[in-house]
């Protein structure tokens, strides 16, 4: 994602990068940012300081680990730093601590940066409060092997989104995965997940009535779409008052 980043940066109006960090004893530190993205020699290299790299920036992006993150946040909150996340799978302690940071400093947090999956969260929530009870709704995520928190974020969103649209209770109505002779209840909202090669990230939503089904899809076909949904939160954000916001703010489907 950091030279996916770096690379779209790199055609992005009014947007320059400044630093970037890699942990310390990695192989890369010290290698040119821009030949590393593929873009041709930026004279900017990465560092093992985080404090160092973001000196001279405007806004921090940060695409790494839930641990990592939190040192980001801290050196973020340290520097009064506008800070975007694109990491997943923070614990219940960690999103609090993200929660109380934005008090003091700009934040966007989101489970997933594409622009198509936030409008995806938007039109779910709409789909879910016309159709109603009536209908079960069944949600299916497909990953990379390689990912490491399941079910990913953003099925985590969706199952949230559905279940406030009903007033209903996620911790009680999630159902993960099925096994067994098992009778559907009529409340219950599946979440699916699937890791297999390199699949960027799919999302699926049913909504099963009796006589139809329907159904929104989402796929991402490279990393490129969360990479520029995190630009364009950056750019948004070094504009807005101090507090947390998401890509539903960024876009403009919530005013705080």
């Amino acid at each position: 994602m950091g030279r996916t980043i770096v690379s779209c940066i790199e055609d992005t109006p009014g947007v320059d990068i400044s630093g970037g960090t890699e942990n310390s004893g990695n192989s890369l530190v010290g290698c040119d940012i821009g030949e590393l993205a593929g873009i041709g020699k930026k004279d900017i290299l990465v560092e093992d300081c985080l404090e160092k790299a973001v000196k001279a920036c405007d806004v921090i992006i940060d695409f790494t680990s839930p641990d990592s993150s939190m040192q980001t946040l801290a050196v973020a909150v340290k520097e009064i730093t506008p800070l975007v996340i694109g990491t997943t799978g923070f614990s219940a302690e960690q999103k609090q601590l993200i929660g109380q940071a934005s008090k003091k400093n700009r934040c966007v947090m989101a489970p997933n940066m594409s622009i198509g999956v936030n409008v995806l969260f938007k039109v779910v929530s709409d789909m879910a409060k016309a159709l109603g009870d009536a209908y079960d709704v069944e949600i299916v995520e497909a990953h990379h092997k390689f990912k490491k928190d399941a079910p990913s974020g953003t099925a985590v969103r969706i199952s949230e989104i559905v279940a406030d649209a009903l007033n209903r209770n996620i911790d009680e109505v999630g159902v993960y995965g099925r096994k067994g002779i098992t009778e559907r209840t009529p409340k219950e909202i599946g979440v699916h997940t699937l890791r297999a090669g390199d699949i960027v990230g799919e999302h699926r939503v049913l909504f099963g009535g009796m006589g139809e089904n329907l159904e929104i899809f989402h796929r991402a076909q490279s990393r490129e779409t969360f990479a520029r949904g995190a630009i364009r939160a950056a750019k948004w954000l070094v504009n807005q008052p101090v507090g947390l916001y998401d890509m539903q703010d960024v876009l403009g489907f919530r005013r705080k």
